[in-house]
């Protein structure tokens, strides 16, 4: 029985029959298309991480310009996600992600056998573009496989191996690395991607596309306004203000053209329509702070934990992994609590929990054991596996039939768009303070607390 109020579900769009989902073999084969893929985007993200020091001496690049190896991908993901999803209602959601799959295998291909950090960069940003076509259309096709009163159990399925992913990439890249070459990383991806194309070309469902023609100058603005915003924010975070102002200026611009051109468009490639559905905004922006939060502690921790509490470089990787163990874990915990409470109590809580881990780790004296540093960062990650789900539901539920390519890309929007803005925000405060460790825990506690409050009150915000 759902104890979810009237108030939610009138807010809740869907389609008995376009939304009917799968069952028993064909629901399972075609999850597993999908988490494969998903498996695979964020697992090699996680990996190229680690790698990174390696790829710096072996290219013979500073370790400022190697960040690029990981900001490319970022970058070019972000940037594609909202012109895919779009392009994917056009083509057939389950087409675009194999698609996906293929560019990712050969921009991996491309990433090995790169001899230069340009050329590198310029592989990793295709394999972005790969992976931005599985991300883009992930949620919109689990919304086709699961029948709408089960939906919040494939959303959760989906947050369990988003975190399974993030917590193998480091261990999984550090025993790559132990007995091979940085370029292992990525042809370590050839397998998973031909098993993950032959699964999602076999399983995936059909799903009604959308016979409004492509929008190619809204596409090219969209993808500019992303792409000079961030490469502008990135230079002044790193306090390069001339360059920096000039490149998010043109960004600005490019943003302002772009909604101008969008507004009188049936189906415009940012969903201005959806974001004017209260709902709809408050669940993206709920999700855009949770992931701003949970990016100024994950990016920071490693330095927190080198600098104050004076930790080596294998313990670092032990003492940050709780935070994806709890991820993983709660996600599938909540599976079954998705689609029975709203996604204000649930989320709500999550955060909450969240910004707890994050005082309770800032509160810590600097002469702590590991036990204790664990298991405040487990504690953490429970409260951000609890928030992602019902959260992800909501954002989806309350988009129209015919809107759900739109609605997907918005939620991985808003999930890149915070762990973005996160890295920014770190960059910025170890640039204006000498010893920011303890500062950032600050931050992602008082971001991920606003969130909980903002997720609390969205039943009266949306009324």
């Amino acid at each position: 029985m759902t104890t979810t109020t009237e108030d939610e579900q009138q807010h809740e769009e869907y389609d008995s029959k376009r939304h009917a989902g799968l069952y028993g073999a064909q629901r399972v084969k075609a999850m597993s298309a999908v988490l494969l893929a998903l498996l695979l985007s964020v697992l090699d993200y996680a990996i190229a991480n680690v790698a990174l020091p390696l790829i710096a001496v072996d290219l013979h690049a500073s370790s400022s310009r190697a960040i690029w190896v990981v900001n490319a991908y970022q970058l070019a993901n972000l940037s594609c996600l909202l012109p895919l999803a779009s392009l994917g209602a056009r083509v057939g959601f389950g087409r675009l992600s194999q698609f996906g799959i293929f560019l990712f295998l050969i921009a991996s291909v491309a990433c090995a056998l790169s001899q230069n950090l340009l050329e590198l960069t310029l592989a990793r940003a295709l394999q972005g573009v790969g992976g931005a076509c599985i991300m883009s259309v992930n949620i919109a096709l689990v919304r086709f496989i699961y029948p709408h009163n089960e939906l919040g159990r494939g959303i959760a399925l989906n947050g369990l191996f988003v975190g399974i992913g993030v917590a193998l990439g480091p261990t999984l890249g550090s025993l790559i690395l132990s007995v091979a070459t940085w370029p292992w990383i990525f042809w370590i991806n050839l397998p998973l991607a031909l098993a993950a194309l032959a699964l999602a070309h076999a399983a995936l469902p059909q799903t009604p596309r959308s016979d409004i023609p492509t929008d190619v100058v809204g596409s090219l603005l969209t993808v500019a306004s992303f792409a000079l915003t961030g490469v502008g924010l990135d230079g002044l975070m790193h306090a390069d203000f001339v360059s920096g102002a000039a490149v998010t200026a043109a960004g600005v611009l490019c943003w302002a053209m772009l909604l101008h051109y969008q507004r009188e468009r049936l189906e415009p490639i940012v969903p201005v329509d959806l974001l004017a559905r209260r709902p709809f905004l408050l669940a993206c922006l709920v999700g855009f702070l949770g992931f701003v939060a949970s990016n100024l502690y994950i990016v920071a921790m490693p330095f927190t934990l080198a600098t104050a509490f004076h930790r080596g470089a294998g313990t670092i990787g032990l003492l940050i992994a709780p935070w994806a163990v709890g991820v993983a874990t709660m996600s599938f915990v909540v599976s079954r609590l998705a689609d029975r409470f709203p996604a204000s109590v649930l989320s709500s809580i999550g955060l909450f929990i969240t910004a707890s881990g994050f005082c309770l780790l800032w509160f810590l004296p600097t002469d702590a054991g590991n036990w204790d540093i664990a298991w405040r960062t487990l504690f953490a990650g429970c409260g951000f596996g609890l928030f992602q789900p019902p959260n992800n539901r909501a954002i989806m539920v309350t988009a129209p039939p015919g809107r759900e390519g739109g609605a997907s890309g918005m939620l991985s929007v808003a999930r890149l768009a915070g762990q973005t803005t996160g890295a920014l925000l770190v960059a910025a405060l170890f640039t204006i303070f000498p010893h920011p460790a303890f500062i950032c825990l600050g931050a992602a506690m008082t971001v991920a607390l606003t969130g909980s409050i903002l997720s609390l009150g969205r039943k009266y915000l949306a009324a």
